[in-house]
């Protein structure tokens, strides 16, 4: 036996995973989240949503009387975020999240959209929206918010809503909007997935969250948000000016910069890295979901 052997010194481990590893694990989640029950995805919708409604309560708490631009921006941000983190650590299922999972799995699989993707995207919709509104009765119906926040939240809305005075041109800036806000929030998917650490997830959605919130772009649930805890107060937008004028086109681009600038463009990239059994058992996961869902 050899005495005074000299140790290696103990290499860490890896503090995240690589890209390929994330679309895997995206690719997963979106194979797993078709296998629960209705009620099951309605359940977490609904929690997604009603954190989405405390990120916006937040945004408004932190930035309300900061009247300097950038910190008003980045406490907004902050505010925002920590919703976020409370729906990616909590696993409620989030529109504009699943606008990468669901693209990943069917772009590594059968290339095609089956029903049971359509109805889990749209309880997810519905749920979301639900969850929000439900938070925004219950923050209006407490009585603990002031005045102030309520004119902080204006000015919120105000900024969310001026693009219906812009006629049609104005439609498509949301959806543009919509297209670079879903990029944002995809990318903040990717970075949370890819730390191995609470503290490392949290740090990946605060950072793209942060420039989504000041850039002002137009996120289909966060405007659910915003929108939800304004309903008792009669505040000057209609359900139609907010529906047709900004959630629809809103939504259109957030698929569109979830599914085609995250997940189109990164499953592609890193194809060829990307294990095949992953993919392999898709029939057995159609058949499981639908006798789940019968």
């Amino acid at each position: 036996m050899e005495k005074n052997k000299k140790k290696s010194p103990d290499v860490p481990d890896r503090q995240y995973f690589f890209p390929a590893q994330i679309i895997e694990y995206f690719i997963e989640e979106g194979k797993e989240s078709l296998k629960i029950t209705n009620l099951a995805q309605f359940i977490l919708s609904f929690m997604a949503g009603a954190f989405i409604a405390f990120g916006a309560l937040g945004s408004v708490l932190l930035s309300m009387e900061v009247h300097t631009p950038g910190p008003y921006n980045l406490l907004a941000g902050v505010g925002f975020a920590i919703g976020y983190a409370m729906i990616f650590l909590s696993g409620s299922i989030l529109f504009t999240e699943i606008n990468v999972l669901l693209p990943s799995y069917i772009l590594q699989s059968k290339y095609w959209i089956s029903k049971n993707v359509l109805r889990f995207w749209g309880i997810c919709y519905i749920g979301n929206f639900l969850g929000a509104l439900f938070v925004g009765f219950l923050l209006n119906l407490s009585g603990s918010l002031d005045r102030e926040f309520y004119e902080g939240l204006l000015k919120f809305m105000e900024k969310k809503m001026e693009f219906t005075e812009r006629g049609t041109w104005g439609w498509f800036q949301v959806l543009f909007s919509g297209i670079l806000a879903n990029w944002l929030i995809g990318i903040a998917a990717v970075l949370a997935t890819a730390a191995r650490d609470v503290m490392g997830k949290i740090f990946g959605i605060l950072l793209p969250v942060i420039i989504f919130e000041a850039g002002n772009f137009q996120h289909a649930v966060a405007n659910m948000g915003y929108f939800s805890i304004t309903v008792l107060e009669g505040f000057e937008y209609s359900w139609y000016e907010f529906i047709l004028l900004n959630l629809i086109p809103a939504s259109i681009g957030n698929l569109i910069g979830g599914g085609i600038l995250v997940s189109l463009l990164l499953s592609f990239a890193f194809k060829d890295d990307i294990d095949e059994d992953i993919v392999k058992d898709d029939d057995e996961t159609d058949k499981i979901s639908d006798k789940v869902h019968k």
